[in-house]
């Protein structure tokens, strides 16, 4: 599976071969949303370079994971931050 490559990630396996489709907390419906959003911000892109590609993601990943907050205050609170390094 190529799940397995990912050893350094928690991560959670529903058995579909088994008719199951949520464990708990864990479901697919969780990782479809995610990709679907993902998919959409990258897509805007038309092509994004390999090298740059983590880079994005992990902005979608912020920004899926804060959807319902104003994200100003925080990156800006961010920003202020750098300012300081």
């Amino acid at each position: 599976m190529r799940y397995n490559r990912l050893s350094r990630y928690d991560h959670y396996r529903v058995f579909h071969s088994e008719n199951e489709f949520a464990r708990g907390k864990n479901h697919v419906n969780g990782i479809e949303c995610f990709w679907s959003f993902a998919k959409r911000r990258l897509a805007k892109f038309n092509g994004i370079k390999s090298d740059a590609f983590l880079l994005h993601l992990k902005e979608s990943e912020f920004r899926f994971n804060n959807r319902a907050n104003d994200l100003a205050p925080i990156i800006l609170k961010l920003f202020n931050k750098s300012k300081k390094c």
